[in-house]
């Protein structure tokens, strides 16, 4: 995948445009990492802002939709291409404004873009 591809949900990840993510369940292969919060898509750098609750102390963490394995819409489910000391070890979010900002969504990009291929864990 392009570094550019890690902006853009993958043709497998079943996502339509419209669709509503808030509140659906992020998995890992090893794991629930929270709830969508919200996405967002500044600079054409498309991400989910994910609620980790109390798994990494409370804070959200910004995943680029290129991770995002599989979306099961009746399971209100995201399942993502990583796990979850990968997504806690990305660079660190701490406010909304890192949303708006193009260096830090560069830096998570590059990082997400940098881990090892996964294959799909089949369900």
């Amino acid at each position: 995948m392009s570094i550019d591809g890690i902006w853009s949900y993958p043709p497998q990840a079943a996502y339509a445009e419209g669709m509503d993510l808030t509140g659906f369940t992020v998995v890992a292969d090893d794991g629930t990492v929270g709830h969508v919060d919200r996405e967002a898509g500044h600079f054409a750098m498309r991400h989910l802002v994910v609620d980790t609750g109390v798994w990494v102390f409370g804070r959200s963490v910004l995943v680029p939709v290129g991770v995002v394995a599989r979306i099961e819409a009746g399971e209100r489910r995201i399942t993502v291409s990583c796990s979850r000391a990968e997504i806690k070890a990305a660079p660190r979010f701490s406010t909304d404004s890192e949303t708006m900002d193009p260096e830090y969504l560069t830096r998570v990009g590059e990082y997400y873009h940098g881990l090892p291929p996964r294959e799909e864990a089949t369900a």
